[in-house]
């Protein structure tokens, strides 16, 4: 037997076993999505601590934050198509390796700059780990039905990984070191590695024609300075060093998607988007995104803020939010089945845009049952979105492109994530800022001083002490509220914009056609596209 085929012949294998066991495949593929969000949010909590010890600059700090994220969301489409070309389980175990390796730097750091250095080894591990588990789940679960279940499962773990970052940060930072927030990742993926690599099958895409080299390290280059200047956005800067890499990034990626037309055997087959479910789901996605974290972060400021809560009491008040987002991750299956992406993307969108509105009845004093249905209503609405809208996304790509597609919606995800937090974060400061223009009483240094945040209008009236500072205090939470309504209304139009959008999806949920049995593939090529000894799914037109 040649090398050739006895490569294919175990590849063949490999699939078989992963078709059996393909539920336990899914709990490793779980595993893994909840390592990368959790880690997304950890160090949130532990920025103070970090800051105590390392003593980092203004930039450092911001780079310590920030440079996971831009790492991460820059490369997903890199390493989402280099899995599709030399195997997606290779590229997820040495995501594994990566991230086990840059999380032990950066819990032992002892200067910042090691500490952004190892926080952009785990955007690089990350971008790795994302796609893999999507792509790697789109072919272990060829049927439609049991996909949506798993992709159901798949979207409720992240939804706790989110939620449970800053809880278990705070947990941590309790009893341990700041660097304790990263070495919990180390034992999970000593597990995870070894167990990836006895249970998780090797697929590939099509082995046309050369990667594109260039291609992938254009759309990286062009991604990371838009992400880049997107943020910069949010944080209200508006100079040469926001302007300049958005125009470079966004000229970058033009040139990536001219490239991609001209080439035989393009990096991302751009064709995908002429269908009107995936171009379509790729939308709902940016829009439900970027509801959710502008709406996540301001929540946060206004119940510490407004509310007085501590980050604990803050972090369970948002609890719910996840509870409802796990109850229809988990029950998207059933629904998508029953009501079909169409209706299921236009439902979730309707609901969340009534959350939203629903909250905008929050004032200055804690009404905790509101709160507690606007959460609830508000995780169930956006995660039911969510779920149908990657569902449907993964579903219309070829599997042969599996890994380009969970790309191309894990970078959607980024990218409507950031653009919330700027387009919201300014609405809100616009329309937060009047309201302090002249505060009766209180020197227009002052005033002007505090329009900026509402955390610095604090520490104005503090600096002011006496009436005048309570009466800047009161202005500025009367403000913040203000700021607070408009931009729920704000969100809540374009909810209702993503609701009428969804009109495009398909009305029902179109299933592949039964696999049947084939012979033993004859060669590699044939290996290469059978998997678990069934047919691969039936391509629609």
């Amino acid at each position: 037997m040649s090398g050739t085929t006895t490569a294919a012949v175990g590849l063949r294998r490999r699939a078989a076993g992963a078709g059996a066991n393909r539920w336990v495949v899914l709990l490793v593929l779980c595993v893994s999505l909840l390592l990368v969000a959790v880690d997304a949010t950890v160090l949130h909590v532990a920025v103070p601590a970090v800051t105590e010890d390392l003593r980092p600059g203004a930039i450092e700090l911001l780079w310590i934050v920030d440079t996971y994220p831009l790492v991460c969301a820059s490369l997903l489409i890199l390493f989402g198509t280099l899995g599709d070309k030399v195997g997606r389980r290779r590229i997820l175990l040495f995501g594994y390796a990566l991230f086990g390796v840059a999380s032990a730097i950066a819990a032992f750091a002892h200067t910042a700059e090691v500490l952004i250095v190892a926080r952009g080894l785990l955007g690089v591990g990350g971008a790795m780990i994302m796609p893999a588990t999507l792509s790697i789940l789109r072919q272990v679960f060829p049927d439609r039905r049991e996909r949506a279940l798993a992709i159901g499962v798949w979207s409720a773990v992240a939804a706790v990984g989110a939620a449970v970052g800053p809880l278990l940060g705070g947990f941590l930072l309790e009893h341990f070191w700041w660097g304790s927030v990263f070495l919990v990742n180390i034992p999970l993926m000593l597990v995870s590695l070894p167990v990836g690599r006895l249970l998780l099958p090797e697929s590939r895409g099509a082995a046309d024609g050369p990667w594109d080299v260039v291609g992938a390290l254009t759309a990286a280059a062009g991604l990371f300075g838009v992400v880049l200047g997107v943020k910069r956005l949010g944080g209200g800067e508006l100079g040469a060093l926001t302007v300049a890499p958005l125009v470079a990034g966004a000229a970058l990626i033009v040139l990536f998607v001219r490239r991609q037309r001209r080439r035989r055997h393009p990096l991302v087959d751009l064709r995908m988007f002429a269908r009107p479910a995936f171009s379509t789901s790729v939308g709902c996605i940016v829009l439900a995104m970027l509801a959710l974290v502008g709406l996540e972060l301001i929540a946060a400021q206004y119940l510490q803020l407004v509310l007085g809560l501590s980050p604990l009491e803050t972090g369970l008040r948002l609890l719910p939010l996840t509870f409802a987002a796990m109850a229809a991750g988990l029950a998207g299956a059933r629904l998508l089945r029953r009501f079909g992406p169409r209706r299921m993307v236009f439902a979730g969108f309707v609901l969340t845009a009534a959350a939203v509105v629903t909250l905008t009845a929050m004032g200055q004093a804690d009404n905790a049952g509101l709160l507690l249905f606007g959460f609830v209503l508000l995780g169930f609405g956006l995660e039911t979105t969510l779920f149908a809208a990657y569902e449907s996304m993964l579903s219309e790509a070829p599997p042969e492109q599996a890994g380009g597609a969970a790309a191309i919606g894990e970078t959607s995800y980024q990218l409507g994530a950031g653009i919330g937090i700027a387009l919201l974060g300014s609405v809100m400061n616009a329309a937060y800022a009047p309201g302090l223009s002249s505060v009766p009483g209180v020197p227009s240094d002052a005033s002007a001083a505090a329009g900026h945040s509402l955390g610095e209008a604090y520490g104005v009236a503090a600096r002011l002490g006496g009436p005048a500072g309570e009466v800047l205090r009161r202005a500025a939470r009367d403000s913040f509220v203000h700021g607070l309504h408009v931009t729920l209304l704000v969100s809540a139009g374009l909810l209702l914009l993503g609701a009428v959008m969804a009109l495009r999806l398909p009305r029902v949920m179109q299933c592949e056609a039964p696999a049947v049995e084939v012979p033993a593939p004859r060669d590699a090529g044939d290996a290469a596209l059978s998997f678990g000894g069934v047919s691969p799914p039936a391509r629609r037109p």
